[in-house]
């Protein structure tokens, strides 16, 4: 049996490192990207290929999906959009640079990344797609917002490629993890850094008293329902390796409680629940 192919972004912790580990043993081909150069080589260091992808970067973009099928021979079985991150604040202290910046992380670069893929998946006749969204990406939550706008965005956009997929023989799926253990809170610090002039927003005292210190507090104990990387790689295998892969999946008892939540409450109900967040 031939040796099924996955190209991976956002390796260098996480989801994506837990992932990009756990399929090799499996048996799968993984090509670990990440942003930067230093991380690609320690993970060939730990057996993986490995090297980089800059979602940012339509250059790196290019050159990492040339790399891969000059790699495979021009084919590639699966693809998982990973890597991400959040810009925490108020949405009236978001600067339109720090918009444009984490839209073209968060999902500019995995629509380009997809688009400049699909002609080889198309012409072996079989693919598998799996985009990395979150429980943000179909509910809201104060001071997430340039982070939920592009998981929303995400979704809508996954959601009208597979019904445009439906006669071809390629899967596009959506994996809405909640709370996970991951470096995702201390990377949102230095964006918070970078972006946000808190000390003269109109909201000071929100950030003073609700925001920094949940923040820049340890993060472990905090998040009710987190779970490991590991909890997302479980659901990629099935999306990956099941004959009818689900269109989306939950991890985490948050996004079921969310779910379930959404499709019951009205959404001042909702808020009223979503605004102790």
């Amino acid at each position: 049996m031939t040796q099924k192919s996955i190209l991976i972004t956002g390796c260098s912790t996480g989801i994506g490192y837990d992932a990009a580990h756990t399929l090799h043993k499996r048996g799968w081909r993984v090509f670990a990207t990440c942003r930067a150069e230093v991380d690609c080589e320690r993970l060939r260091g730990e057996g993986l290929e490995s090297f980089p992808l800059d979602y940012e970067d339509e250059a790196s973009i290019k050159a990492a999906v040339a790399e891969t099928l000059k790699r495979t021979g021009g084919t590639l079985d699966a693809l998982f959009n990973n890597g991400a991150y959040a810009i925490p604040g108020l949405v009236q202290d978001l600067p339109r640079d720090a918009l444009r910046t984490i839209f073209e992380a968060n999902l500019f670069g995995y629509f380009d990344l997809i688009n400049q893929l699909m002609p080889a998946m198309t012409k072996q006749g079989h693919g598998r797609i799996i985009n990395c969204s979150s429980v943000l990406g179909f509910v809201a939550t104060r001071a997430r917002g340039s982070y939920v706008a592009t998981k929303f965005a995400l979704e809508g956009l996954t959601d009208a490629m597979r019904l445009e997929l439906r006669t071809q023989p390629i899967d596009i799926c959506l994996i809405e993890p909640g709370p996970i253990t991951t470096e995702f809170r201390n990377n949102a610090k230095g964006q918070y850094e970078r972006w946000i002039d808190w000390k003269n927003s109109a909201r000071k005292s929100f950030y003073e008293k609700l925001l920094m210190p949940r923040l820049y507090t340890p993060s472990e104990g905090l998040d009710f329902g987190e779970l490991p990387s590991a909890a997302v790689t479980a659901k990629l295998i099935h999306a990956l390796e099941s004959n009818r892969p689900k269109p989306r999946y939950y991890v985490t008892t948050p996004t079921y409680i969310c779910g379930v939540l959404k499709r019951l409450l009205t959404t001042r109900a909702l808020d009223r629940i979503l605004n102790k967040f």
